[in-house]
């Protein structure tokens, strides 16, 4: 191998998954890695047997510790665990059990080494395959990424998945090493074979997203969520850019990554969904191969306007959004890529997605939500009501019911509706709580449609929490088709919880809940999540969300910019009609509301004044004029637009 100058990656128009999240409370050494920064900090890292040789302070106590706390979450407050049970053939907290007994026949002079420990205490969360429910590595392990300087994708447009690298950080070189490269074999197993023995190592709870983590886990793990790779360095066997069979041998790199954001607070920080590794993986992806997109941020945070790249329209939250038009055979539609959830206000989000699509083509949006590990439940489900005219049924959501449960939630006003249910289950038994959603549902439809052209939502396995509700909404609620690049969504339908807010949130009398040593962290999924619609009360966790089609990516999608990807989506779009409702003009005159209407694609509109039904017309496409009587003290108008009968536009005004 050799190291030569730097090795520009192609550009990725709408920067895959190595979008961070960047607000104006992130601490100052996050804004601080720029391009150049970035590059010595990783020309710093540590390698891993160096890295190793000074981990492990736990006490023998401290373990015990951290085995009590871990039963109490998984056998008092965990969800999923009669699911899990079933599903997986599991037993964590038996597993929890038989740890906590050799624990109780060791001493301080025969326990076996931390990373031990921390393998079996991982092993028993990665046993119910939940990426919610976490065991995080106390120091020296939190906050650390192990990596390697490139990034390997998979492509199923041959007759054999093939492997390619499509990223190569900063000032790394190989003789014929470039994105574009095979991937053969895998420190000499069959790059494939490889993929899946990895892909048994994670917490992926459908065969596609335990694939799909196998293969990002090749060259960069988070060791807050899991102990380092076994190997000291790959032995990686690629077809050269010349053509030439080569092997590349390179060593695992230590190193800090850069630092999550300040979440959010209150009671917002009780409606998180997010995959707790893919946020960590997002942010290593950005140090590793795209420092620039925090100069986006850092020019926003200083009151400069918005910058963005050739082709894209500016944003407010460059780490959030990217949108832009893309050119298909189909015609040129909007492109809005959602990288996360997780933002400190949900309106926010919502004002900026709104603000973004409106200037987008009106012929039809393509909304991309793939590598999107979730966030705040609000902004995904207030983001729903933007994209149809029909109203928004925002997930219900279930406790399992125990008796520690019922304690934490009458200590709560927030968690008071969940009381009655849990009470009574004490005489029927239930094993669940009643489903009450976590968005109320006035919110998740008090602004209504603000994009009238038809949508295609893509998603991908790694699509999780908030955004399988988000994908889940989408479809139970007919906006449009989901395309799919894997057969499923990462299926992690719940809300999570860190241990941490069990002990500070909720002051229970006798409570079981204990500070961590070491930085040492837990997560749980509390509330589970149920679909509306057709699949009314069924599960999310672990099924995830089957697109309505179904597209494999191309060599053609990895390396210039997903190009197939976004032609299969227009071709989508351009099958589905475009409709127009606008209330171009309205007066009030002799108690009478006039409404100049423009409209496309529709027979009838209906006139709401105040919520109340007042007229309805049969209308041709075009300008029409529709006269309302009675709103004399009318403050709100809607209308409703209808073809054949069904609802497919809505547009509301104040008075």
């Amino acid at each position: 191998m050799t190291r030569g100058g730097p090795q520009e990656p192609d550009p990725d128009p709408d920067h895959g998954d190595i979008m961070g999240r960047v607000t104006a409370e992130t601490p100052p050494e996050y804004l601080s890695q720029t391009a150049e920064p970035v590059r010595e900090h990783l020309a710093a890292a540590t390698q891993l047997e160096t890295f190793l040789q000074g981990a492990g302070t736990l006490s023998l106590e401290q373990r015990m510790l951290l085995v009590d706390q871990a039963l109490v979450l998984l056998e008092q407050n965990y969800v999923h665990l009669p699911l899990k049970v079933a599903m997986h053939a599991v037993n964590p907290v038996q597993r929890l059990r038989l740890i906590r007994r050799q624990l109780e026949q060791q001493t301080a002079a025969t326990m076996p080494p931390e990373w031990i420990f921390h393998a079996e205490m991982s092993k028993v969360f990665h046993s119910v395959r939940d990426l919610h429910t976490n065991y995080q590595l106390p120091a020296p392990f939190a906050g650390k990424i192990a990596f390697l300087p490139f990034r390997v994708e998979e492509t199923t447009d041959g007759p054999r998945p093939r492997f390619l690298v499509t990223r190569i950080t900063q000032g790394f070189s190989a003789p014929g090493f470039a994105p574009g490269v095979e991937i053969t074999h895998w420190s000499g197993i069959p790059i494939e074979q490889a993929v899946e023995l990895n892909a048994a190592r994670f917490a992926g709870s459908n065969v596609a997203a335990r694939r799909s983590r196998g293969v990002q886990s090749l060259t960069v793990r988070s060791l807050s969520a899991h102990l380092p790779p076994f190997e000291e360095w790959v032995t990686v066997s690629y077809q050269g850019t010349d053509g030439t069979a080569r092997e590349l041998r390179e060593n695992w790199q230590i190193v800090n990554n850069l630092p999550p954001m300040a979440g959010p607070v209150g009671e917002a920080a009780l409606v998180m969904g997010m995959d707790y590794e893919a946020d960590e993986i997002s942010r290593a992806n950005v140090m590793l191969f795209a420092p620039h997109v925090v100069e986006q941020q850092q020019a926003v945070d200083s009151g400069q306007a918005p910058d963005s790249a050739a082709g894209e329209v500016a944003s407010t939250m460059p780490q959030v959004f990217t949108a832009r038009t893309v050119q298909t055979p189909s015609g040129t539609f909007g492109h809005v890529r959602i990288h996360t959830f997780s933002v400190d206000s949900a309106d926010a989000f919502v004002q900026e997605f709104v603000r973004l699509i409106g200037l987008l083509p009106k012929n039809g949006l393509i909304v991309d939500v793939r590598d999107n590990g979730g966030g705040l439940v609000w902004a995904s489900e207030l983001t729903l009501q933007t994209l149809t005219p029909r109203p928004i049924t925002p997930e219900p959501f279930q406790f399992v019911n125990t008796p520690l449960n019922l304690r934490i939630c009458r200590s709560s006003r927030s968690l008071s509706p969940w009381v009655p249910s849990m009470e009574q289950a004490v005489e029927t038994g239930a094993t669940f709580s009643a489903g009450i959603p976590l968005t109320p549902e006035a919110r998740a439809n008090e602004i209504g449609q603000q994009y009238f052209g038809p949508v295609v939502l893509i998603t991908n396995a790694r699509c999780y929490s908030a955004t399988d509700i988000f994908a889940a909404g989408f479809q139970d609620h007919g906006i449009g088709t989901v395309l799919g690049t894997d057969d499923n969504t990462g299926a992690g339908g719940a809300n999570v919880w860190g241990q941490g807010l069990f002990l500070t949130d909720f002051p229970v009398a006798a409570s079981p809940y204990r500070p961590l040593p070491n930085g040492a962290g837990m997560r749980v999924s509390i509330r589970r999540s149920l679909r509306v619609g057709d699949r009314a009360g069924t599960p999310l966790e672990d099924l995830g969300v089957v697109p309505d089609e179904r597209h494999r990516m191309t060599s053609r999608d990895l390396l210039e910019g997903n190009v197939d990807l976004m032609a299969r989506a227009g071709e989508l779009l351009k099958a589905q009609p475009v409709r127009e409702l606008t209330i171009a003009d309205l007066t009030r005159a002799d108690g009478s509301l006039r409404l100049k209407l423009t409209t496309a694609n529709l027979d009838r509109v209906d006139v709401y004044l105040d919520r109340r039904p007042r007229t309805s017309v049969d209308i041709p496409d075009g300008q029409a004029d529709v006269t309302v009587p009675g709103a004399t003290s009318a403050r709100t108008v809607r209308v409703d637009g209808f073809a054949r009968g069904e609802l497919v536009a809505s547009r509301s005004r104040p008075l």
